[in-house]
């Protein structure tokens, strides 16, 4: 069974999450021929300050960008 995840930082609405797995699905299914139902698919949202890149977290590289 494949499960898909995706991991990113939150703040997409629920409409929107269900449209991307939706379609990620569909696509997977389209390229392997799986069937639908055995498809597994999850979304793991990661707070900024959790995420880092280069040891600088999101939260700050984006508070560099507000201060200009």
């Amino acid at each position: 069974m494949p499960l898909l995840h995706i991991v990113q930082t939150p703040g997409q609405s629920p409409e929107v999450k269900k449209e991307l797995l939706e379609k990620l699905t569909a696509v997977y299914v389209e390229v392997t021929g799986a069937k639908p139902a055995s498809v597994w698919a999850t979304i793991d949202e990661v707070d900024n300050d959790s995420w880092s890149i280069g040891g600088e977290t999101l939260a700050e590289r984006a508070a560099k960008v507000s201060a200009g």
